[in-house]
């Protein structure tokens, strides 16, 4: 297959791009505007690859994306170019609405006038396969035993989360609505290599290692679902190969944590790693700080579904991956300089 990845140059597409070419006989057309998350220095182990080529293009420039379906002439969309950090939607929601919104109604126009052109077999083969997240969902709340199913109504706290909501519904009404071959992946907290800095747990690590507080919110009691990244890498091909037009796939770690037990494994793991650091033991570190408004307390993924009808399962613990997790930012601390100093960024325009 040609698969088009949008995002390809963020954390979870670079994941996604990395496991198609290492794994597969795929190609990959890697479209990505390059924002601040956006590095293609994650793509280095795959970017001389005859089967990789990269388009820096602006999901919201329909003109552009007309262009790249025709000169490319995909079989798959991989949907993952998204605004996603949640502070950062909370200070300037505009640029969520315009980016997870207009960007993904653009998309889907540019990608249903594509596949409408197509012949029989091949437009039958298509599938737009549209990535998003659990937060969708809402808020389990503290002391519930439920898990978010397909079937759990969209309760959105934050403008990421209802902005994702609002481009999920916009994929389905497009199967709905024109028959676009679609399916849709909700997927619980992503971590591990090459993960940009502002995130919980790149954030505590690297914060340790310099000596600085690590910032919990509140009491640190919120409860995320982890998943290692490449697992979810190896699920999202599942799902585009062997998922079902119209579905939608719940993709979890088995592995809820507190935040704060999370920020407290990582500091043993660097006590035991990493003892040279400038304040051992690093758990010394910890800041709790006000909670950010309409914070979520708990999100849970049941992830029963994929398992039953595509056989997949995480193969990485929390235990093992938050380990390879440690040691990855351990043995590439030039590669976090690159990106906390915007080096990476420079270089890339020509500044540098």
């Amino acid at each position: 297959m040609k698969i088009l990845v949008t995002g390809g140059a963020g954390f979870i597409g670079s994941a996604v791009i990395r496991h198609i070419i290492a794994a597969t006989k795929d190609h990959v057309i890697n479209l990505d505007k390059l924002t601040y998350a956006g590095n293609l220095e994650s793509l280095d182990a795959v970017s001389a690859d005859a089967r990789y080529v990269f388009e820096q293009v602006d999901i919201c420039d329909r003109v552009e994306l007309d262009r790249v379906f025709q000169t490319h002439q995909p079989d798959a969309v991989m949907h993952l170019a998204a605004e996603s950090h949640v502070d950062r939607s909370i200070d300037g929601p505009g640029e969520f609405i315009q980016t997870n919104l207009v960007g993904t109604y653009t998309l889907l126009e540019a990608a249903r006038v594509y596949w409408s052109q197509l012949d029989v077999e091949r437009k039958s083969a298509f599938r737009f396969h549209h990535i998003s997240t659990d937060e969708v969902y809402g808020d389990l709340g503290e002391g519930s035993e439920h898990l978010f199913t397909e079937q759990t109504p969209y309760d959105p706290s934050s403008p990421y989360s209802a902005s994702k909501a609002g481009s999920d519904h916009l994929v389905r009404a497009w199967q709905r609505t024109y028959g676009l071959p679609t399916v849709v992946t909700n997927c619980s907290n992503n971590y591990g290599p090459y993960h940009f800095p502002e995130k919980l747990i790149p954030l505590v690590i690297l914060n340790a290692l310099e000596g600085k507080e690590l910032p919990v919110y509140g009491q640190g009691t919120q409860i995320r679902d982890w998943l290692f990244v490449e697992d979810h890498a190896r699920a999202l091909y599942t799902v585009l190969t062997q998922g079902q037009p119209g579905e939608t796939y719940n993709i979890g770690g088995h592995n809820e944590k507190k935040n704060i037990d999370v920020v407290l494994t990582i500091c043993q793991l660097l006590d035991e790693l990493h003892p040279m650091s400038p304040v051992v033991p690093h758990a010394s570190l910890i800041k709790y700080v006000q909670d950010r408004p309409g914070h979520d307390v708990r999100y849970a993924i049941d992830a029963a579904k994929i398992k039953k009808d595509l056989g997949w399962v995480p193969q990485e613990t929390f235990e093992s991956g938050i380990r390879k997790t440690v040691q990855w930012y351990l043995d590439n601390l030039a590669w976090c300089k690159r990106v906390q100093d915007g080096s990476y960024r420079r270089e890339r325009l020509g500044l540098a």
